[in-house]
């Protein structure tokens, strides 16, 4: 068993959970470990129901008694490699990245390896054992900033409840196309799209989506706004923009094609073609520590390439 947690818990039905089925009520009681990883142990005996073996679909009875005892393995099995990363803020519990752009956060289809979760692997081999290796939220491939990483298991579902909870703080700077008269909150929901299933939309039967904004500076043709998330949807900063006809700058996907401004000097027009990302950085994030209690905010910068282009867009004004 080498490299492997014994975990040894108990925990008892209580009357709220009376006549759930055996999965989702150790998905309450054990809120440290994935429903998935749950009914593992569940099929394998390794969690019982009063001593006795059952089905992750059996019903269970106030004050049953649920007995856990398993080996924590590796949730994932993705290589570590290492990959430069900037910490800024590390102790026991949770790590701060400021991910670069370019930087795909999880292995998926076109992006086996060479991702954030390849790189904090190499930087701490024990988030193998910390579901998705402790990344509690996401960042877009081509999105900078503040990325917040579990390096628990008790952190992970902790700050998982935060976010669900909508109570971390998360701010960024995003630069569009348009001249925006001032701020707001777009509430629409948001789903896949019907027809173009790689693009998120705006959709009726889509999931609530919360996203407030306000103008930060203005330029002749564009809007530097700063967007505080209330929700956290695929894509939703994207979308949004999109919905209220402010595109992000460099973003094909929810942008179209890239328009140019009537009467730019070359430099402008130079800077809009060569920024070939969206422009979009999650300048801060805020939460409460998951064991102290602490509020923590953390705050960088927008990375060059950004900054660049919105110093140019200011010298023209």
């Amino acid at each position: 068993m080498n490299g492997k947690k014994r975990i040894s818990e108990q925990a008892v039905v209580n009357e709220t959970l009376a006549g759930a089925r055996l999965d989702r009520a150790a998905a309450r009681l054990f809120p440290a470990y994935s429903r998935s990883r749950l009914q593992g142990w569940i099929r394998d005996g390794a969690l019982r129901v009063d001593g006795a073996r059952a089905r992750p679909r059996d019903k269970v009875s106030a004050g049953a008694r649920l007995c856990l005892e398993a080996f924590q393995v590796d949730e994932t099995d993705a290589a570590p490699q290492a990959i430069e990363l900037e910490v800024v803020y590390r102790d026991e519990d949770l790590m701060v990245i400021d991910k670069p752009p370019g930087l795909v956060v999880h292995p998926a289809a076109g992006n086996p390896d060479g991702t954030l979760l390849n790189g904090l692997l190499h930087l701490d081999p024990a988030l193998a054992q910390v579901p998705r290796a402790g990344i509690v939220h996401r960042l877009d491939k081509d999105t900078s900033g503040l990325l917040v990483v579990a390096r628990t298991i008790e952190a992970h579902a902790a700050l998982v409840g935060q976010l669900q909870a909508r109570a971390f703080e998360r701010e960024y700077q995003a630069l569009a196309r348009g001249v925006a008269t001032g701020g707001g909150c777009v509430d629409a929901p948001i789903g896949r799209h019907p027809v173009q299933r790689t693009r998120m939309a705006v959709h009726p039967l889509g999931r609530a989506s919360v996203t407030h904004y306000r103008v930060a500076e203005r330029f002749r043709a564009h809007t530097l706004f700063t967007v505080r998330l209330e929700t956290g949807r695929t894509h939703q900063i994207r979308v949004h923009l999109a919905h209220i006809q402010h595109p992000l700058v460099g973003d094909p996907l929810y942008g179209g094609r890239q328009q140019l401004p009537a009467g730019a000097p070359e430099a402008v027009r130079a800077a809009l073609r060569g920024f070939r990302r969206q422009a979009l950085h999650a300048r801060r994030l805020g939460l409460r520590h998951p064991r102290s209690g602490e509020w923590l905010r953390w705050e960088r910068p927008m990375p060059d390439d950004m900054a660049r282009l919105v110093r140019c867009l200011r010298e023209w004004r």
